[in-house]
């Protein structure tokens, strides 16, 4: 599995042509919180990506993330 994680970092450092650190110091940045006030039902928000996250993503061909998230919660 390392060998795998190493595999996948270095494709994506020479996609994104950027290393490692500066990506995930700026992908970890990508935040899901509850708004406020909160409609009815649960449901959670992210905020608007910043324009460099935006950029890593579709550099990547990665779908960003939806603004809006329903949650469900199960009955047992």
């Amino acid at each position: 599995m390392c060998w795998l994680a190493l595999l996948l970092i270095r494709i994506t450092e020479t996609t994104y042509q950027g290393t490692w650190p500066s990506l995930r110091r700026e992908l970890d940045r990508i935040a899901l919180g509850a708004p406020s006030p909160a409609p009815p039902g649960p449901s959670a928000s992210a905020p608007s990506s910043p324009r460099a996250q935006r950029d890593i993503l579709a550099q990547l061909r990665i779908e960003p993330p939806p603004r809006i998230y329903q949650l469900t919660t199960e009955t047992p």
